[in-house]
């Protein structure tokens, strides 16, 4: 998973930052913005100037935080200041003027915007491939439950992480006759699962070049419900927590969300396509 780097936090600060003022807001208006942002009034809770405010909260925030306030002030300035980055933007005031150094400096941190927003989309429209992959109404609300719950609630969408990989090879045992325990776990029903299946593509041989390098991906994809279980002990849904409980952040259920999707539409569709050619899955 993409993550803003103190290093690229810099970058968007040289475009924000404007010598103690954040782009073209009044301190009324930044903190208007921030508000409706992150939930607070930035310049109003720490009594300085915007840039030092804006400073001053990305040093003490949590990094969903950092990444939800750089972003949608990047966005803003996208919106709202188009004269300054774009040298073809028509605007005949005399204090709208296209800057070549904040032009530069847009197009550095539009790369890791779309670096970051890139990867958020994907797992979202593999996950919504899912949702039409499966008939079952229950295993649909899972996919939306988890990928939605990934800012809200972290614990939950880790728990629900798990449990997608619990019912998609529980599914695919059961099409093809294969029994399973109540008391399985799910490193069990995986190695079941995967043992079923035929993960090598048809047309490489084991002893081909490359084929152990496959084969060592396929020896990671197999890891991940693993542990994924073992998070979703101590910090998913399912289990009763203590009064100090504190779970993991948002970024680390994207992880988590990440890995199950990637996992559940691997072996689905390597399951879904060995029905289609008729190929023999024992």
């Amino acid at each position: 998973m993409s993550e803003i780097t103190k290093k690229e936090e810099g970058i968007f600060l040289m475009l924000f930052n404007r010598n103690g003022y954040v782009l073209n807001f009044s301190t009324a208006d930044f903190d208007v913005f921030t508000t409706n942002s992150i939930g607070v009034a930035l310049c109003n809770k720490y009594g300085l100037s915007k840039g030092k405010s804006l400073i001053a909260y990305l040093n003490s925030a949590t990094y969903n935080e950092r990444e939800k306030l750089l972003l949608d002030l990047f966005h803003y300035y996208e919106d709202n200041m188009q004269h300054e980055y774009d040298k073809d933007y028509e605007d005949f005031s005399c204090y709208n003027r296209y800057d070549e150094r904040y032009a530069r400096i847009y197009q550095k941190c539009k790369g890791i915007v779309e670096k970051i927003e890139s990867t958020s989309s994907v797992i979202t429209q593999t996950a919504d491939n899912l949702k039409r992959k499966f008939s079952s109404e229950y295993m649909t609300q899972q996919i939306e439950l988890m990928v939605s719950m990934q800012a809200t609630n972290p614990t939950n969408a880790i728990g629900i992480a798990k449990e997608l990989i619990e019912s998609c090879c529980k599914t695919i045992l059961e099409e093809m006759g294969i029994p399973w325990s109540k008391t399985d776990d799910v490193p069990q029903l995986t190695n079941k699962t995967l043992d079923a299946l035929n993960l090598l593509p048809s047309n490489i041989q084991s002893t081909d070049q490359g084929a152990d390098a496959i084969k060592a991906i396929l020896g990671n994809l197999r890891s991940i419900p693993s542990k994924l279980a073992e998070i979703r002990n101590p910090f998913g849904s399912g289990h009763g927590k203590s009064a100090s409980f504190k779970g993991l952040e948002e970024r680390h259920a994207k992880l988590a969300v990440g890995s199950s999707i990637t996992f559940v539409d691997f072996v689905w569709s390597t399951y879904e396509n060995q029905k289609q050619t008729g190929q023999k899955i024992i």
